[in-house]
């Protein structure tokens, strides 16, 4: 799978776990270069809490446009140190 915004491979990884429809990426198969870590979280009941990650390409920017959950609920323990994406973002194989 593949995750591309802005004509940038923003990660790669035949090794995403789909959970409610979203793939997670190893975060090792992230191009760090792109990403920053954001202030912003949110909760959800079973996965815990999500911290996001602001994209960019080149000037342009994704605020919190990748999220992971560093330490999950043990009901999404297989999630940890994973990456999803959203707001623009594709995910194609």
């Amino acid at each position: 799978m593949k995750a591309t915004w802005n004509g940038q491979t923003l990660a790669e990884s035949d090794a995403t776990i789909v959970v409610e429809g979203n793939h997670y990426f190893p975060r090792e198969s992230l191009a760090s270069e792109h990403f920053a870590a954001s202030d912003k979280t949110t909760i959800c009941s079973w996965k815990g809490e999500a911290t996001y990650f602001r994209v960019r390409v080149g000037d342009a920017e994704n605020r919190d446009a990748a999220w992971t959950y560093v330490d999950p609920k043990p009901a999404a323990a297989e999630i940890k140190d994973y990456v999803a994406f959203w707001r623009g973002v594709e995910v194609s194989e």
